[in-house]
């Protein structure tokens, strides 16, 4: 978005001269007084204005503090022909950014107004880091090589190269859905653009609309200056919305105008404000039930599911597990200052059977958990939550429960005959209908205890 300023001058010679010097590389507005400089910094937002002290309808100084409370972030130059240290110095207190000298050279008018929207730029990108989470890892730190994962990957790829394209995602919670959105950020042509999210839950629906579209000095009590919101912020990258089902109604039709129009009013402002933002917006909730029940607006919902992500529950992508486990224990031993260990069969094959309600983000939990009780040695199915290894919890979509592998069916026979023989590995071979020395090689390759403690299923 280029930079706009503001030349107030009641010398038209001189401001139609300095218009047609930066009209150049900005866009320019004039003005000959200070009513229609009010008037027009009421109208539309500047990063700049150029202001003569002496205006035939008002004092400059008192310009410059009427400014300040339209825009508090305006940067103001003052300039005069009547150079005075005194005037100077109360210009500067009164908050303008520099102050010029009448006659002076186009060169260093330039230099002064580039510093100025550097200082400027610099103060935005403040703000916007503030606004923002650190950024995640493209699309190719994504782990996954499941059907289920390979499709929304092609899916989102597709998404992402439609930079204005509003986006919704849909999926459980814990799947991965802010950092899909981040990827469409990373992806697009916005990537260099400020990356800023606003959680639609987390936040009081009183304090929702100032965060989002900001708000200006006494628009409510507490409103001691004005404050941008995260749209403007936004401007020239991607707005990410979480939790839009819990968007409160009074709120949805102001979002729907926005993402239409790219142009909002602040809270209790009268300026409309224009922004380039890409939307994109993620809900753990049924929207189509929350139409239903008259919670959420039809019109907003295919505004903002013009191009639509189903994420899916890991559930759905079991084959994706012991390479995410993995990835996961990688993670936590480097924070941990660990070796990276690896995962017992046993250990694998409940991580894989249990149906994971908190997804992505449960195994991750889980994983980190691990290798604290593992201690930095190999994980064990003992190292995993209890619920891992009920019955309950190792079932398949359809109830079914899953069946374990071969090798750990006979793990479970061998201990548990071992605790039945109380360790005795004769009588515990006559059970088994093996030899003595073939179940000393089971419990070996097992690494069963020779009470079975470890065999226990």
């Amino acid at each position: 978005m280029s930079n706009r300023i503001l030349i107030v001058d009641d010398d038209d010679t001189l401001r139609e001269t300095l218009a047609d010097v930066l009209a150049r590389h900005y866009e320019v507005d004039q003005a000959a007084d200070a009513a229609s400089a009010l008037a027009i910094a009421r109208s539309r937002s500047f990063d700049l204005v150029l202001l003569d002290l002496r205006l035939p309808d008002g004092n400059g100084l008192e310009v410059l503090q009427q400014l300040h409370e339209i825009d508090e972030r305006l940067l103001v130059v003052v300039m005069t022909a009547y150079p005075e240290i005194r005037t100077a110095v109360t210009a500067l207190k009164a908050g303008a950014y520099d102050y010029l000298n009448k006659p002076f050279d186009l060169d260093d008018l330039r230099g002064l107004v580039r510093r100025a929207l550097e200082t400027q730029q610099l103060r935005t990108e403040v703000e916007r880091l503030r606004a923002a989470v650190p950024p995640l890892a493209n699309l190719e730190g994504m782990i996954g090589a499941s059907p289920a994962f390979l499709s929304m990957v092609e899916v989102t790829r597709r998404i992402a190269a439609a930079a204005r394209t509003p986006v919704l995602i849909s999926g459980e919670s814990g799947t991965g859905k802010e950092r899909i959105a981040q990827t469409i950020h990373n992806l697009s042509s916005r990537a260099a653009g400020p990356w800023v999210t606003l959680n639609c839950s987390a936040i009081a629906e009183g304090l929702l609309e100032s965060e989002m579209f900001g708000h200006e000095k006494g628009a409510f009590t507490h409103a001691v200056a004005s404050k941008r919101g995260l749209l403007e912020l936004a401007d020239g990258g991607t707005l990410f919305l979480d939790e839009i089902g819990d968007l409160s109604p009074t709120l949805q039709p102001k979002l729907l105008r926005v993402i239409e129009t790219q142009s909002f009013r602040r809270v209790g402002g009268q300026r409309e404000l224009h922004v380039d933002v890409r939307f994109v917006a993620a809900s753990n909730r049924d929207l189509n039930e929350r139409i239903r029940q008259g919670l959420f607006r039809e019109d907003l919902y295919y505004r903002l599911n013009v191009a639509g992500i189903d994420v899916p529950p890991l559930r759905e992508r079991r084959e994706d597990i012991p390479q995410l486990a993995r990835h996961f224990l990688a993670q936590a031993a480097a924070v941990m200052g660990l070796q990276v260990v690896d995962i017992a069969p046993l250990a694998e094959t409940r991580l894989a059977a249990y149906v994971w309600p908190g997804n992505v983000r449960e195994l991750r939990n889980v994983m980190e958990r691990a290798l604290i009780l593992s201690g930095g040695a190999r994980i064990e199915a003992e190292h995993l939550p209890k619920e891992l290894c009920t019955n309950a919890a190792c079932r398949s979509q359809d109830g079914s429960a899953l069946p374990f592998a071969l090798a750990d069916m006979e793990k479970l026979h061998i201990g548990r005959v071992l605790r039945h023989c109380r360790g005795n590995k004769t009588h515990a071979a006559a059970l088994l209908g093996i030899t003595r020395l073939t179940l000393r090689n089971k419990i070996a390759q097992y690494e069963l205890l020779e009470g079975a403690e470890e065999g226990e299923a």
